[in-house]
């Protein structure tokens, strides 16, 4: 495959030993975060330790899936040929309930429907290739 041909297709996540969980889980229809057992810290994305205080005993748990924008972005120049047909877009930051903040995109409605502070919901797409993408929808 060229390097013209790559840039038609999407990039698709590469799961590591950290993350690995957290796709399996969204193949599931669930986002797992990750909670500390020695400082309550519940962090996302996924790491080896907790970030607040350096413990290994961290478990993942589910998510309730249910968030608000902190603030967001409408895309409308595809930032490569991939997304040419996705424009415009609008790119998410969501305080999810749990307390960890989030990127992901907005779904199930024009971009033009996000505002600061709207209450969302998480939706887990399937891509073409088989991907579990964790978007968001408006609640």
């Amino acid at each position: 495959m060229t390097g013209n041909d790559r840039a038609s297709e999407k990039p698709i996540p590469s799961p590591d030993a950290d993350s690995a969980q957290l796709w399996r889980g969204l193949r599931d229809g669930v986002l797992l975060l990750q909670h500390c057992d020695k400082c309550r810290h519940v962090q996302y994305y996924q790491q080896g330790m907790c970030r607040q205080c350096g413990a290994e005993d961290i478990r993942h748990r589910p998510a309730c899936g249910r968030g608000k924008v902190h603030s967001f972005s409408v895309v409308h120049r595809a930032p490569g040929p991939a997304f040419k047909d996705d424009v415009p877009y609008a790119v998410l930051l969501v305080d999810l309930e749990e307390g960890p903040r989030m990127i992901s995109t907005f779904t199930g409605g024009p971009p033009e429907d996000v505002t600061f502070d709207l209450n969302v919901t998480l939706v887990v797409e399937i891509s073409g290739d088989g991907t579990a993408l964790p978007r968001f929808r408006r609640s």
